[in-house]
């Protein structure tokens, strides 16, 4: 398996996952991975539904912090772990994210947009009442909104996320109907020197492509784009490092010769 490291991980630190984490890495040393990073979830003000309570994408990271060491410890001659967090990003969180952040020494930080104006694309209320095209577009341009106010990520995960759930899901779908907004944020993110990953969840799901899209990870590789990480976005042992071997197909055919991995937020490159 060319890609030995998942870099996007959630276990029953994350709201939406009953997995206890040593399954989790259990799992992981059997797939004969190196690295594993727990990205768990925490996304401030995700509005309240039937079946999402108040604070219920709100991670406990000492909780959190505590098991995850104790498994480094009891793993530590079969696999290395990485501690991390998935920050859903919103503009008017900037000032919260950036001080969560700050509270513990993460390894690694993916930025997320599963928010985008108040509600999630995850529902159909989000599609409703307009073209499924001008739905996909907010989504984007607030990913644009979010990176003019906050900078404190290694990664930004799933660009294209929003297409995993609309009615036609990636239909019609392509980088060239959004090129314009997709530019601005690529090349926002490298003059950031910020990364993206490759996320597998999308063929998981039986979609064509991972999130982002080919076309979205052959731009940002022809615009100076190098920083990428992969990511299972694994709720559950059977999903992790899920496509890996595709994954690396991709990432060649788009013209990277290696992926990142990164500890104490510093990242390392491996060849493909």
């Amino acid at each position: 398996m060319p890609i030995t490291a998942d870099f996007h991980l959630h276990s029953s630190f994350s709201g939406d996952s009953d997995t206890p984490m040593e399954q989790m890495v259990l799992r992981g040393i059997e797939l004969g991975l190196t690295q594993m990073c727990f990205t768990e979830h925490n996304d401030f003000d995700y509005p309240v539904t039937e079946r999402e309570t108040d604070g219920f994408f709100e991670v406990n990271p000492d909780a959190y912090l505590y098991d995850f060491l104790g498994l480094c410890e009891k793993y530590r001659d079969k696999i290395t772990l990485l501690f991390g967090v998935e920050l859903g990003l919103q503009p008017h969180l900037s000032k919260r994210n950036a001080a969560f952040a700050r509270e513990h020494e993460y390894d690694f930080i993916i930025a997320s947009s599963h928010i985008c104006h108040g509600k999630d694309p995850y529902y159909p209320a989000f599609y409703e009442g307009r073209p499924q095209e001008e739905a996909y577009r907010e989504y984007f341009e607030s990913i644009l909104e979010n990176l003019k106010v906050y900078s404190n990520f290694d990664v930004y995960g799933h660009l294209d996320y929003v297409v995993r759930y609309g009615p036609t899901k990636d239909q019609g779908y392509s980088y060239e109907m959004y090129r314009n907004i997709f530019d601005q944020i690529l090349s926002k993110l490298i003059d950031m020197e910020k990364g993206i990953e490759i996320n597998t969840s999308a063929l998981a799901k039986g979609m064509r492509e991972p999130n982002p899209c080919i076309g979205i990870l052959k731009r940002y590789r022809a615009l100076g784009g190098e920083i990428i990480t992969a990511g299972s976005d694994a709720h559950t042992p059977g999903q992790i490092a899920h496509a890996f071997d595709r994954a690396a197909e991709i990432l060649k055919d788009c013209g990277f010769r290696y992926y990142a991995t990164y500890e104490k937020r510093t990242p390392s490159f491996h060849k493909l």
